[in-house]
């Protein structure tokens, strides 16, 4: 979206290239696709390997794991333009921006070696499993559990909602390695799709995100070696969860800023040409006046997830204010879009139009990566 006088103070010539060359990529490879990804409930698993040869996967992961050599700016460019096509549906920023991360940040040579080139070309497909049937943003409620026998562990449990759950090959499971220790004795374990005892479920019919395949996934006495264990160490995975949660809530908030802002613009282009009472609908003072609101909430939130950014690469970026970023933003997200829906009266309502697909899409961003409702409860914590 154009703003007059800002541009992202993170963005370089070099972004600026990837950019387009991301741009021009789905506009040619997946564009074509996405109304029969939408009808099938799920992209195709060509698509993740194509997009790993176009380099579009895992951009800041080092380059001697397969990576693009970039960082966290690379994927958020990459995340731009694929959501602002509305393929919102392709589950790269769970792949790239979350469970890669973990892997580098909590894997051992070994483990970056095994799986991190093959997420790069898209060989592999990387999901994460927190969510449980009675367990969501509460994590140290999670049943699903991972006893130690020898030099494996058994794992039962069931998750569900999880994204990338019909094509994952590797799946990063939060468990209880002691079901007694609370948060103190969850580990993040590793389990690959071939592993005996495990099992996909239903690919779930949603409200919104329709070609996201989003699963449930079962794990009975399923036996893993204990060295697809993240951290040298039982029980940290908790903590391991909560060092990374700024980055996947910053990135919901990214997300949710650029779906407002390209709202904004669809809705623009259809007011400017549609007439009512002999005029363009452009012209009436309300409509100007709320796409103004919703141009000045837009810039408002741009500034906040570049504040963010900025931090985030600096290391700095608290979870409290992370937590300001996915719950404000993903208000924004809703009310805009609600906004551009209603300005354009009832074609706003049909399937057909991109702007409906938009307002399905949008509502969960106040649900996953944490509920609104938890991020108030974060902040609210540092008030005294």
């Amino acid at each position: 979206m154009r703003y007059e006088n800002y541009q992202s103070p993170w963005l370089d010539d070099e972004l600026n290239i990837l950019r387009d060359a991301a741009g021009k990529f789905f506009d040619q490879e997946f564009v074509p696709e996405r109304e029969r990804w939408l009808d099938q409930g799920e992209v195709d698993r060509d698509a993740w390997r194509r997009a790993g040869a176009a380099g579009l996967l895992c951009a800041e992961m080092p380059a001697e794991y397969g990576g693009g050599g970039g960082d966290y700016r690379h994927d958020t460019v990459i995340m731009e333009e694929f959501i602002r096509r509305g393929l919102a549906g392709w589950g790269n920023q769970v792949h790239s921006s979350i469970v890669a991360p973990y892997i580098l940040h909590y894997g051992n040579e070994e483990q970056r070696r095994r799986w991190l080139p093959g997420m790069a070309s898209g060989e592999l497909v990387g999901a994460i499993a927190m969510t449980e049937p009675n367990t969501g943003s509460d994590l140290q409620s999670v049943r699903t559990t991972a006893i130690r026998d020898g030099d494996e562990y058994v794992i039962n449990g069931a998750k569900t909602y999880i994204t990338n759950g019909q094509h994952a090959d590797i799946i990063v499971v939060v468990a209880k390695t002691d079901p007694n220790l609370g948060a103190k004795g969850i580990s993040l374990i590793v389990v690959e799709a071939e592993r005996e005892g495990f099992e996909r479920g239903r690919n779930l019919k949603k409200l919104g995100l329709k070609s996201a395949d989003t699963s449930e996934l079962f794990f009975a006495d399923c036996r893993v070696p204990v060295s697809n264990r993240l951290g040298d160490e039982e029980g940290r995975g908790f903590i391991q969860l909560m060092q990374q949660l700024p980055q996947e809530r910053l990135s919901i908030a990214q997300a949710a800023i650029v779906s407002a802002e390209r709202a904004i613009e669809i809705t623009t282009e259809f007011v400017s040409e549609r007439q009512a009472f002999g005029q363009r609908v452009l012209d009436f003072q309300n409509t100007r006046f709320k796409l103004a609101e919703c141009k000045t909430e837009a810039l408002i939130g741009r500034n906040f997830v570049d504040q963010c950014l900025m931090k985030l690469l600096k290391g700095e970026l608290d979870p409290a204010t992370a937590s300001m970023a996915k719950y404000w933003c993903t208000e924004k997200q809703c009310s805009i879009i609600d906004e551009c829906l209603q300005l354009h009266g009832g074609a706003g309502y049909m399937d057909e139009y991109e702007i409906s697909r938009m307002y399905a899409d949008a509502r969960v961003q106040k649900i996953y990566g944490g509920t609104n409702e938890i991020m108030k409860e974060l902040i609210g914590r540092t008030l005294g």
